[in-house]
């Protein structure tokens, strides 16, 4: 309600009291002050506001954190409610980063929004601005996205956004250096065609919200295909309809409302128009199964403030507490893209699911084609286009290696562990059985049924060897089963608890994975077997 002239002992509990709040918001809170514990907007007289910031910013101070004023509520009386966002950046880090996978179907104005984003100026109409976002010549000629890149939007303290129009000589290291909030961007493909590229990245690296872009006009199949893989892998997400200056949002606002509202999502779709719109969706999107909806237009700017400030109070989504039980875990590092680089040699782009990882540390790399893992020292770490020393839990990174041997050819898929001296050995597996529901498929799955797998960075295709108390019949749409998997190519390093997404044409299944059996333990059976047999003989 207000923070008034506390005692000694009561502004220590309330520094107390922010101190787990940020904790809890991974560095963020927002607090409303006029407001009683029932809810009721009471407000406060203009000197009693005063105060109760001062004393607000006081509470941050104590514990190194910013302040910054969200919106003021004017009531009846001369009296206002205010909302703060208190934010702290954790000792360890430089700021607090957001991973956002920005989807959508071919044309939609995915990598046009990014560009007008991330540099500041709008689009003449005529695809300028998404120049930027291209990596390869073929994309340039065609406008279409074929591979993942990645781009970032940084905030100051103020809400102020850093990018690269900020100043003329601005670098994505400067851009990280000086954001307190820092966006990173999965600008990712549309094209059917690269549909598996797509997938592979959302599971890959574990957004922590998606946009999903949509052209005024229609809704394409392809989108609804994005929205089905992105509801599967239970990922937040914001919807942004695109090239309003060409095309009335009418029409595609009342479809998404029925498609949202259908019964395989039951979500409440909130059309953002004003400023409040966005703090309120903010506020209630995790609870209340809210997704905001933007109306946008890349030429004119209609729309993109709004966007801009839910992305500055855009929360990560995991709290303090959990990323530090994944910070003390022993490390696993997903490898997802790999590069040459002259004089430098292979480069292993990724993300850290678990522990820290620093430089020269010592790892191993894997599993190899016999399910063996092979150990190298880690010689020099990148984040955001810029070199770092550590590497946390939830961020994404590249690193290269030093081996005193030639390095294996590494390949998208493999995973980088702790190299220790144990016994403890870590294996690739070939089979893995998982608890598998079915989202789609047209007819019923059976044992043999080929299908392209998910986990994490993994792509491989998979045989189905066996479904568990299914007999002849199979499974089919909306039904679970436990099944056993057979991975075709080369073996992988899978662990229990995995998430897996299996896609095959328009059929698509989620699960987890509920057993490994590792390369070493099955040649090991086999061996004994073959022995066993022999003898008998």
């Amino acid at each position: 309600m207000k923070l008034i002239n506390p005692s000694k002992q009561r502004f220590e509990h309330l520094v107390t009291q922010m101190k787990w709040r940020l904790r809890e918001g991974n560095g963020e809170a927002i607090y409303e002050i006029g407001v009683s514990d029932s809810g009721f907007l009471q407000g406060l007289n203009d000197a009693d506001m005063t105060v109760s910031l001062q004393t607000l910013n006081q509470m941050a101070r104590k514990l190194d954190a910013s302040t910054s004023i969200l919106r003021r509520k004017s009531l009846a009386d001369q009296r206002s409610v205010v909302e703060v966002l208190v934010r702290k950046i954790p000792d360890d880090q430089h700021n607090i980063e957001v991973r956002v996978a920005v989807l959508g179907g071919a044309d939609a104005g995915k990598s046009t929004l990014l560009g007008v984003l991330t540099q500041g100026e709008f689009d003449n109409g005529r695809g300028l601005a998404r120049l930027n976002m291209f990596r390869h010549m073929h994309e340039i000629q065609t406008g279409r996205t074929s591979c993942i890149s990645h781009e970032m939007l940084g905030f100051d303290a103020e809400g102020s956004v850093i990018n690269y129009k900020y100043n003329e000589m601005m670098t994505a290291e400067e851009i990280s250096d000086r954001s307190t909030k820092l966006v990173t961007f999965m600008d990712l493909a549309g094209h059917r065609r690269y549909l598996k590229t797509t997938v592979q990245a959302l599971s890959g690296y574990c957004p922590q919200h998606a946009l999903i872009v949509i052209a005024a006009g229609n809704i394409s199949n392809m989108t609804r295909e994005h929205l089905a893989i992105i509801h599967a892998l239970d990922i937040s997400f914001s919807i942004i309809v695109t090239k309003i200056d060409l095309a009335p949002p009418d029409p595609i606002l009342f479809e998404l409302k029925n498609l949202l509202t259908s019964i395989g999502y039951r979500k409440v779709p909130y059309l953002i128009s004003n400023q409040d719109d966005v703090l309120n969706a903010n506020a209630h999107q995790s609870v209340e199964q809210i997704v905001p909806i933007f109306c946008v237009s890349n030429v004119t700017g209609a729309g993109l403030d709004l966007l801009i400030q839910y992305l500055y109070v855009l929360s990560p989504g995991i709290s303090n507490a959990e990323k530090e039980r994944l910070e003390q875990q022993p490390i696993e590092f997903q490898i997802d893209e790999i590069f040459r680089v002259a004089e430098v040699g292979t480069v292993a782009g990724g993300l850290l699911c678990k522990g820290v990882l620093t430089e020269n540390s010592q790892v191993k790399v894997g599993p190899l084609q016999d399910g063996s893992f092979f150990s190298v020292t880690v010689q020099t770490i990148h984040r955001n286009k810029a070199p770092c020393r550590v590497v946390r839990a939830g961020q994404s990174a590249s690193l290269s290696f030093n081996a005193v041997e030639p390095m294996p050819v590494l390949r998208s898929g493999m995973v980088i562990l702790p190299d220790y001296e144990s016994d403890e050995v870590a294996c690739g597996c070939f089979f893995f059985q998982a608890q598998v529901s079915v989202l789609f498929h047209a007819t019923r799955i059976f044992k043999g049924f080929q299908t392209t797998v998910h986990i994490g960075s993994i792509r491989q295709t998979a045989i189905i060897e066996g479904i568990m108390g299914a007999g002849d019949t199979g499974i089919g749409t909306n039904q679970s089963a436990s099944v056993l998997f057979r991975f075709v190519r080369h073996p992988e390093y899978v662990r229990p608890g995995m998430r897996i997404l299996l896609r095959e044409g328009t059929s698509k299944g989620i699960g987890k994975v509920t057993q490994v059996f590792p390369l070493a333990q099955t040649q090991h059976n086999h061996t004994t077997t073959t022995t066993t047999t022999t003898t008998t003989g």
